[in-house]
């Protein structure tokens, strides 16, 4: 299968998503569509999962966006009002939980850049809260160039976490920058050696999944909520989400834990 979904035992409360179609650079076909999706919602509904992350098999590419060959064929056949295959039109409606643009994954989620990161690739690493790239990739968003509007994440997230000004550069130029640009702009969190990724990932996201998991929960989900918010409500909304935490039994297990000197027992209420 070219979408894989593990839950490694060394890792508790981690899920690893692992795209594995290297030979055409990671591209998302129909059938693709359908299992990310597919693995993306079993993530979102998993209580015992804390964390997820990310990656591409390969040393060359991430994910360059739609396989161009299978997936708009079978559009504009769709479009022309022609029969497709189960499969495919499948695929077709699940392009947007695929590449987690609208849809809320619930968890936070850790992006492995093992190589060039183009396009519905690039849509699907804007949708992470921390990601790690490696020296050798690349990242750009080249629909202008095609003549098309970026209707994954790309307009509505970049400019909400990088400046507007490198925002407008990579979605108007469509021009690609490499993983020292990126770092430079805050785009992603750090460059490591491509035999460090996978360590990397999995310790940030191991020490995500040690914390208490409503917590996680709830403060991913209140930054996503207060962003657009103004500061009255902003600060209205960070107190009763705060409210509603300190009622909780984990937090009551942490307090004990800290006085008895021991780490914390998770009950996830």
């Amino acid at each position: 299968m070219p979408v894989h979904l593990d839950r490694p035992t060394e890792h508790p409360h981690v899920a690893l998503v692992r795209l594995d179609r290297p030979e055409r650079g990671n591209s998302l076909d129909p059938g693709m569509l359908c299992d990310l999706a597919a693995a993306w919602r079993e993530i979102a509904e998993d209580e015992e999962t804390r964390c997820a992350i990310v990656t591409g098999t390969g040393e060359r590419v991430f994910c360059s966006g739609m396989d161009m060959t299978t997936t708009i064929p079978v559009a504009q056949a769709f479009a022309r009002g022609e029969r497709v295959d189960e499969r495919s039109f499948e695929g077709l409606r699940s392009v947007s939980t695929a590449l987690l643009a609208g849809f809320d994954l619930r968890k936070p989620l850790i992006c492995a850049i093992n190589g060039h990161a183009r396009a519905g690739g690039f849509d699907m690493m804007l949708a992470s809260e921390i990601r790690y790239a490696v020296p050798s990739a690349s990242f750009a968003l080249e629909e202008v160039a095609l003549g098309l509007y970026p209707t994954g994440n790309a307009t509505v997230m970049l400019p909400r976490q990088i400046g507007w000004a490198h925002a407008q550069e990579l979605l108007l130029t469509a021009r690609p920058i490499d993983s020292t640009r990126a770092a430079e702009i805050g785009l992603v969190n750090g460059i490591v050696p491509s035999e460090a990724l996978m360590t990397t990932a999995f310790e940030t996201a191991d020490a995500i999944a040690s914390n208490g998991p409503i917590a996680v929960r709830e403060t991913r989900r209140g930054i996503r909520e207060i962003l657009a918010m103004d500061l009255p409500d902003a600060y209205q909304r960070q107190e009763q989400i705060g409210r509603e935490l300190r009622k909780t039994e984990d937090a009551r297990e942490a307090q004990r834990a800290f006085v008895e000197k021991r780490a914390p027992v998770w009950k996830n209420r």
